[in-house]
């Protein structure tokens, strides 16, 4: 009786999360559970176990997360930690849960993690370094088949004092055959024609209809491209096709209406943020503890946690992220559904960034039609379309093992409305003219 009132008196796992440092002696042999569950729990570890080599140690830098005391001296340990200054252990604890979310989280993040180091011990001339190992997002989402150089990858251009170029590829997505010269296809290659910011246009050809001639489209100043899609999937979109030579990626739905102040605009909202989905038409999930499941919502609110890329910039490391990094499975699923690809997209981003998208705000006549013109119209009021992408939700959540969504209530414009400065003086004036 005894026993059960200590325990009820004292909750372990509340100890643990309320405890700034955990203690870790040596168990029956060199190792503790205790060691991931401190890890979990973000208290700072302290190892009394003379001898123990920590998991994945050759990769990872345990002196940003762990203390480590001399068996020997253990009375020492009490002023060791408290000779540390509270801005360490506040980077201590960040990095315990940065390591504990990267590489403990699951039987299978630990096996990931074992199989990519065996990987970068074979293949070393395409290996991580410790720098991305230690770094968030962590090393099994930076791929080295994409490069070696941490200065590509758009999470370190911070660490790394880079800023991105100042250029970027328009990659269309059409699904419909070219019948008129004023289709909306046409007016959005003449609006990315027009900023001094787009190097190239590529159009991903995915109508049953053969490719109209070069003639049928319009003389653009700079590369105009065609590509076949061999394969009739949502997700030939984020394929990483050798074409696209810039780091910036325009993603657009062939119906999408933007003019090139809108686009131009988005582009310099990016490049303050490159590691993130930055675009116009914004979605939510939220839960529905009715049904114990994400729901998602196409409601204009104040949140968001979604910007869909029928109209968005991001890096192009993502689509070689979304093609190597996710499973077949998924990928099967969108191309069942023909649906989805552009929450997935989300998710994967989110999963790496830890942070919402960001959302940039249009023209207001634009605001209702850009997801009700052409071929996608009948598309967007079909209930099941709507039923799949809640599905779609909960299948991406239980894939990644949690929900990466970060709800935000964070829009961007040129901050050009309500003053008494002529608009022929503003920079982006057609955004804000009636």
């Amino acid at each position: 009786m005894a026993a059960e009132g200590e325990q009820r008196r004292y909750d372990y796992q509340e100890l643990l999360h309320n405890s700034t440092f955990c203690l870790v002696p040596r168990g029956r042999r060199l190792g503790s559970f205790r060691f991931l569950e401190s890890l979990q729990a973000a208290c700072i570890p302290v190892l009394l176990s003379n001898g123990w080599e920590l998991p994945f140690s050759d990769v990872i830098d345990w002196s940003k997360a762990v203390v480590v005391g001399d068996e020997r001296l253990l009375l020492q340990l009490p002023s060791t930690v408290r000779s540390i200054d509270n801005d360490k252990i506040l980077a201590f604890r960040q990095h315990t849960q940065f390591l504990w979310d990267a590489y403990f989280s699951s039987v299978e993040k630990i096996v990931s993690t074992t199989l990519e180091i065996i990987k970068d011990r074979i293949f070393t001339h395409v290996s991580r370094n410790k720098f991305m190992w230690n770094k968030l997002p962590g090393g099994l989402f930076v791929l080295p088949q994409y490069s070696t150089h941490a200065a590509d990858y758009p999470f370190y251009y911070l660490d790394e004092g880079l800023t991105p170029k100042k250029e970027f590829t328009g990659l269309i997505y059409a699904v419909s055959p070219l019948v008129s010269q004023s289709q909306p296809i046409i007016k959005l290659i003449l609006a990315l024609a027009k900023s001094k910011y787009c190097a190239q246009i590529i159009i991903l050809w995915n109508c049953d209809k053969p490719l109209p001639p070069r003639s049928k489209w319009p003389s653009t100043r700079m590369p105009l491209i065609f590509i076949r899609g061999e394969r009739k999937a949502m997700s030939s979109r984020f394929f990483p096709y050798d074409v696209i030579t810039t780091d910036a990626v325009l993603s657009l739905d062939e119906d999408t209406v933007l003019s090139t102040n809108e686009v131009d605009f988005a582009f310099i909202v990016w490049c303050s943020f490159p590691d993130r989905i930055v675009g116009y038409p914004a979605r939510s999930h939220f839960w529905d503890s009715s049904k114990g499941l994400w729901g998602y919502t196409s409601k204009w609110t104040n949140e968001y946690s979604m910007v869909l890329t029928g109209a968005a910039f991001y890096h192009r490391y993502y689509h070689h992220l979304f093609r190597h990094y996710l499973p077949t499975s998924l990928h099967a699923l969108l191309d069942q559904t023909a649906n989805c690809e552009d929450i997935l997209m989300n998710f994967l981003v989110s999963a790496v960034t830890k942070l919402p998208s960001i959302k940039v705000t249009q023209k207001k006549q634009y605001k209702e039609t850009l997801m009700q013109q052409g071929s996608k119209s009948t598309l967007w009021a079909n209930p099941d379309h709507f039923t799949q992408r809640q599905n779609c939700i909960n299948t991406f959540a239980s894939w990644f093992g949690s929900m990466p969504l970060v709800q935000s209530q964070l829009r961007l414009d040129p901050v050009l409305f309500k003053d008494q400065v002529s608009i022929l003086r503003k920079r982006y004036r057609d955004i804000e003219r009636p």
